[in-house]
């Protein structure tokens, strides 16, 4: 197996989405399991040279001081969702990860994120600055302890509450001066850490709905240090089917007068989302492509409800009532039930891996060729799951093209 070359560093590293994602991946290099649910093994990807299983390395950041393997474990003895031999075959990887994750930091995440946070080493008392250097110390440690190439921070960790955009500085000069001022910033963690990477040049993935590199400031630091970014919020369940099959209903001419979502789950992002506080970002997230589909809002109600038995399971039921020819109205119903983790998962593989070719290929800034992974694309207006995936198939075949013309495979160096 040849070295590492490529870090993941994931913030919020010993949630659910962050175990699964690691047992996934020890997997996959043990040839343990198949690639079902990873897009990058479709054949239309088949010629980018995607990074291999084994070009990773992995580290990261968390509140809590949990043991990595027991909270995979809990995927298996708790959710019921992963085959517990499956994660005892990876222990020896999952136990040398779980010696690479490091405190992470409490700034701004809401006093429902604060009381799970373990340890007097999480950044309580820092300014944001402090944080930020504190943060990157730690992944210049990890680069030069694994001799890497190239490092990509991902957030999975639990849901912020909201911040208004339109309150913060416009450019980077600007809100770079708010760093030091430890009551005046209003920036969360996860825009700290977006801060951290892409200011150290790496890239940076934001799976969640927290604002992250939202901010047009941190556009520009990305653009300014010439390094790429994406997110918001991972597409993995009921809003992928919204992004589907809205485009249906509009196409069909039938106008939707309603459409309620009603989801149940028991994992610890479901704890953080019991807060209204921090539900109020992620309802936002999943409510709003309806109307950007339609050209018009229909009316709308979504809720999200901590069931503690469920575990990771989740299950969404769907009301959609619409209009049909003559005004007669019609109903449409579905349930959709599915391990959230499970689905998280492979999306994170899937957007390292084509981060870093992007990165190869010297894309810088916002990469709006994945939108099809995300609620809420940065940089993107297009809602319709179809229209954003012709985007990453388009992405893919001018990467194809642009080799052929070089003469080479992509991916492949010329030799000097």
């Amino acid at each position: 197996m040849s070295p590492p070359r490529i870090g993941i560093w994931l913030i919020g590293a010993k949630g659910g989405v962050a175990a699964t994602t690691i047992v996934g991946l020890a997997a996959l290099r043990k040839g343990l399991i198949d690639t079902t649910g990873l897009v990058s093994e479709l054949p239309d990807f088949a010629g980018l040279h995607l990074a291999d299983w084994s070009d990773f390395a992995v580290g990261g950041h968390d509140i809590r001081c949990a043991n990595l393997f027991d909270e995979a474990m809990r995927m298996a003895s708790v959710s019921r969702a992963i085959d517990p031999n499956t994660i005892e075959a990876c222990r020896e990887e999952i136990d040398q990860i779980g010696g690479n994750i490091r405190p992470g930091t409490v700034i701004n995440v809401g006093e429902t994120i604060t009381d799970l946070a373990e340890g007097e080493s999480v950044g309580r008392n820092e300014t944001p600055r402090s944080a930020i250097e504190r943060v990157q110390a730690d992944l210049q440690q990890f680069i030069e302890a694994n001799q890497l190439k190239q490092l990509i921070v991902v957030n999975v960790a639990s849901t912020e509450p909201p911040v208004d955009v339109a309150s913060l500085p416009a450019s980077w000069d600007e809100m770079s001066v708010l760093l030091d001022k430890e009551d005046a910033c209003p920036l969360p963690a996860s825009s700290l850490y977006a801060i951290a990477a892409l200011d150290a040049g790496h890239a940076y993935i934001n799976f969640t709905p927290s604002l992250g590199s939202t901010p047009p400031a941190i556009c520009e630091l990305a653009e300014l240090r010439k390094t790429c970014h994406v997110g918001r919020d991972g597409k993995t369940g009921e809003t992928l089917l919204k992004s589907t099959l809205a485009p249906m209903f509009a196409q069909r001419n039938l106008q939707v007068m309603s459409w309620v979502g009603h989801n149940i789950f028991g994992n610890m992002d479901a704890v953080v989302l019991d807060d209204p506080t921090n539900k109020a970002t992620k309802v936002t997230s999943k409510d709003q492509l309806l109307g950007d589909i339609f050209g018009y809002q229909p009316q709308t109600l979504i809720s999200i409800e901590y069931i503690k038995s469920l575990g990771d399971w989740k299950t969404a039921w769907d009301h959609i009532h619409f209009k049909g020819f003559l005004g007669t109205p019609m109903t449409m119903q579905f349930t959709w039930q599915g391990c959230d983790s499970l689905l998280a998962a492979p999306l994170v593989l899937d957007l390292v891996r084509f981060t870093e070719r992007a990165r190869r290929d010297g894309h810088v800034g916002v990469l709006t060729f994945l939108a099809s992974f995300f609620k809420s694309p940065l940089g993107v207006q297009e809602c319709r799951f179809a229209q954003q995936f012709q985007m990453l198939q388009r992405w893919a075949e001018g990467l194809d093209h642009k080799a052929a013309t070089a003469g080479r495979a992509p991916g492949v160096e010329r030799q000097s």
